[in-house]
């Protein structure tokens, strides 16, 4: 996630037209701002296969075609010492932004980026667009 390798093959994943993320039902809400995704991109080879092999995923999910997709923060749990032991301090219920106060204790199970500059298609309709890519 932090270098945009495809979760497939681990190769690049910059398309001519941007970077390729997938989403699964109630994941993303594309029209809330900002547009957070914890999902790796993926390659244009290897789209339709994420698609059918993900469990988080549908065989038809909704694909970002992003031009811009820069680190936001992670999922994770905040930690603290509490009479005299380290315990969980804060349980956010979701991403945690880079530069927020609780971010110096937090232990991160995902990266987490923000989708801007995006297009939201089909898979038919990335690969026509891809096609039809300088």
């Amino acid at each position: 996630m932090q270098m945009l390798r495809c979760q497939v093959c681990a190769g690049p994943t910059r398309a001519p037209l941007g970077w390729i993320f997938l989403a699964g039902p109630s994941t993303v809400e594309p029209n809330n701002e900002p547009v957070l995704t914890n999902q790796p991109p993926v390659c244009p080879k290897h789209a339709r296969t994420a698609a059918e092999l993900c469990p988080h995923l549908t065989a038809e999910p909704m694909v970002f075609l992003a031009r811009s997709a820069p680190l936001y923060g992670v999922n994770g749990v905040g930690y603290g010492v509490r009479e005299g032991n380290v315990q969980v301090v804060e349980r956010p219920a979701g991403p945690i932004p880079y530069g927020h106060p609780l971010m110096s204790t937090v232990l991160a199970s995902q990266m987490v980026r923000r989708l801007g500059a995006f297009r939201l298609l089909t898979l038919g309709e990335l690969f026509a667009a891809l096609e039809d890519a300088p």
